[in-house]
C-alpha cells in the first residue's frame, strides 16, 4: 500500500533526537514524492511497482529535487514564512526519509532493486519478518512521542 505511515515513526524519531538537524517535514515529503510512482504503476497496472524511485539514486533526486523547491520557496518569500527551517534541516531530513523509505522497503517488498543501476540484487528482502518491521516503526514513532513529551515537561519545569 503506497504511503503508509509505518515509514514516519524513524522520521519522527529521528526529529525528536535531533530536532534542529532534521525536518520532520521535509523527511514526510520525501516519503510521499517517492510512492507516487508507486501510486501510478498501481493504478495502471505497470510492474514493476516500485520502480526508480524506490533505488537509492532516485531517492537521492527526490531529496534533492524537495531542498531545490525549498530553496526556491525561501528566495520566493524572501526568507519568511520559513517555518524556522533552514536548508540544512530540509536536505537532512529529505535524505533521511528518502533513503529510509528505500531501506524499509526493500525489506518489504520483492520487486524493489535498491541499488540499481550498479545491481539488481536485494538483499535486505526480507531480512526481519513484516511484522517485526511494522513493530520497529511504531516503537521508533512511539520513542518519539516519548523524548518529546519528556522535554516538553522539562520545558514547563524550568
Amino acid at each position: 500500500m503506497p504511503i503508509t505511515p509505518f515509514h514516519f515513526g524513524p522520521g519522527a524519531a529521528l526529529h525528536a533526537l535531533a530536532p534542529r538537524h532534521v525536518s520532520f517535514l521535509a523527511f514526510c515529503a520525501a516519503n510521499g514524492l517517492i510512492d507516487v510512482e508507486s501510486l501510478y504503476n498501481l493504478v495502471h497496472g505497470r510492474q514493476p511497482v516500485h520502480a526508480f524511485f524506490h533505488t537509492y539514486v532516485g531517492a537521492s533526486l527526490v531529496a534533492l529535487g524537495i531542498a531545490a523547491l525549498f530553496r526556491a520557496w525561501l528566495r520566493l518569500m524572501r526568507g519568511r514564512f520559513s517555518g524556522g527551517l533552514g536548508l540544512r534541516q530540509v536536505v537532512i531530513g529529505a535524505t533521511l526519509g528518502a533513503w529510509t523509505h528505500v531501506l524499509l522497503d526493500s525489506v518489504m517488498h520483492a520487486d524493489i532493486q535498491p541499488l540499481q543501476p550498479l545491481s539488481a540484487a536485494n538483499g535486505l528482502y526480507r531480512i526481519v519478518s513484516l511484522s517485526a518491521l511494522h513493530w520497529g516503526c511504531i516503537a521508533a514513532g512511539a520513542l518519539a512521542l516519548l523524548v518529546i513529551g519528556v522535554r516538553r515537561l522539562r520545558a514547563t519545569r524550568q
